[in-house]
């Protein structure tokens, strides 16, 4: 019999693309440096999984079995999966180095094998004693997890078989490798066979596997885009170096919502949970600076108030710049044109710096009217009012838009204590004032906003 011949080709670590031969750039997604030289047996790999094979049925026959999700005493943390980890899912965990992935992992195995059963925490980058140090930390001494320093995935797959947990953890992907596979250990071949091993093993046998991945300076997730396909549930673990609070955002999902966000903290004992987001982001939020303004943003089902930050200064240069931190940038240049051309601002000479406190990045047009008070804020040096929160889209003519949710919103903003909003004049404000308890005020353009928002005791 003759045996598999290895070829050599080059794969592109950017979109695994394969080339005969090496070039500086990626004759497909046209990144540079990214071809790298790997080894492919033409047989392919092979891996068993002991899995039976499936038959097709017709569909009205096939049973809808209900499944009990795994539910741990962390609500946030169910909250981005969408009420708990479902049998048999893959989900991917990435953040930037340091972030707190392995520590939030540890911290739901141990909760998950002192609640719910065995646990098996298969560590590539760390020796056993290493992750006993930090579980000592973090508090955990549960005999139901199971820790396996191991890069070989084969071996990490067999301890699934035999272990048989609730729930599996491997740490992290781009360390674990094939012996059917010459390429080394975080190649583009090794992470879609192990992730696609993988995931046929947690449908198999119903085991929820959860994978860690490395993130390139971008911020996205190491290795090709298909790694994420494969997967059921991307998550990130986003979060300043500089600041105590992580935020777990859910970017895919297919059993649930895929905007929803949890909010940590990250202390000596680990990543505790934050019930109320919107204190922590208002905490030092007295009223009194210029160029500040509340918005309410909503990430998946959850509310959010949040404080947005802005400062014009005269421009030393020609070109005057324009700083985003938290929002979209080319949001910021629209807004700054509409404040120019429809409310007479004189900003083509100004530096403006938008922030939103906390590190949280708003993507929704929802906060368009709280950016433009606070630019409008600072610009003039007038305060606006303490209690006042701004609801609304800016479109180009300046006009205000109505948003979704309004009536959520509303509620957040009646919790933390605020005593007015600021609407769109298209909406019905007396009844969402008579629902909420707050005085809510119509206004239809920027300029006319800006006239109601202004602070009169300042």
């Amino acid at each position: 019999m003759s045996k598999s011949r290895a070829k050599t080709i080059f794969v592109c670590q950017q979109c695994g693309a394969e080339n005969t031969r090496w070039a500086g750039r990626c004759p497909s997604c046209a990144a540079w440096n990214s071809l790298v030289e790997t080894f492919e047996s033409s047989g392919g790999a092979t891996t068993a999984t002991g899995a039976p094979r499936n038959q097709p049925e017709p569909l009205p026959d096939i049973a809808l079995t209900s499944f009990q999700r795994l539910r741990v005493p962390i609500e946030e943390f169910n909250r981005v999966l969408g009420g708990g980890i479902v049998p048999g899912s893959l989900v991917l965990i990435g953040g930037d180095p340091g972030i707190g992935k392995s520590t939030l992992l540890l911290q739901v195995s141990g909760l998950a094998a002192s609640f719910s059963g065995k646990v098996l925490y298969v560590s590539g980058e760390e020796s056993a004693q290493q992750i006993k140090m930090r579980a000592e930390r973090l508090g955990i001494t549960t005999e139901n997890l199971y820790v396996l320093a191991e890069t070989n995935l084969s071996c990490a797959i067999q301890a699934i078989l035999e272990t048989r947990p609730v729930l599996a953890v491997v740490d992290s992907i781009q360390t674990v490798y094939l012996d059917e596979l010459q390429s080394a250990a975080g190649s583009i071949g090794q992470l879609r066979e192990c992730a696609m091993t993988l995931m046929r093993v947690a449908k198999s046998t119903h085991v929820p596997v959860f994978l860690v991945g490395h993130v390139t300076k971008e911020g996205a997730i190491a290795g090709p885009r298909v790694l994420e396909h494969i997967v059921d549930t991307v998550l990130y673990l986003e979060g300043e170096r500089f600041h105590s609070y992580r935020l777990l955002r859910g970017v895919k999902n297919r059993f649930g919502s895929t905007n929803e966000i949890g909010v940590f903290e990250m202390q000596g004992d680990g990543l505790q949970e934050v019930d109320n987001p919107s204190q922590i982001f208002l905490s030092e939020h007295t009223g009194d600076s210029l160029g500040t303004a509340i918005a309410v943003t909503v990430e998946g089902t959850r509310p959010v108030l949040i404080e947005v930050q802005a400062l014009t200064t005269t421009t030393s240069f020609g070109l005057p710049r324009r700083t985003a931190n938290g929002v979209d940038y080319n949001r910021l240049l629209m807004l700054t044109a509409v404040l120019t051309k429809r409310v007479g601002l004189g900003l083509s000479n100004q530096d403006i710096y938008v922030n939103v406190v906390g590190g949280l990045k708003v993507a929704e047009p929802a906060i368009d009217l709280s950016v433009a008070l606070a630019i409008a804020s600072s610009f003039r040096d007038v305060r606006i009012a303490p209690d006042l929160v701004a609801i609304a889209e800016i479109g180009l003519s300046g006009e205000l838009r109505r948003t979704a949710q309004i009536e959520k919103r509303l509620a957040e903003v009646a919790k933390l204590g605020f005593k007015r909003c600021l609407l769109p004049k298209s909406m019905d404000v007396a009844k969402l004032s008579r629902l909420h308890g707050i005085e809510t005020i119509g206004a239809a353009t920027v300029s006319e906003a800006l006239e109601i928002a202004w602070d009169p005791d300042f």
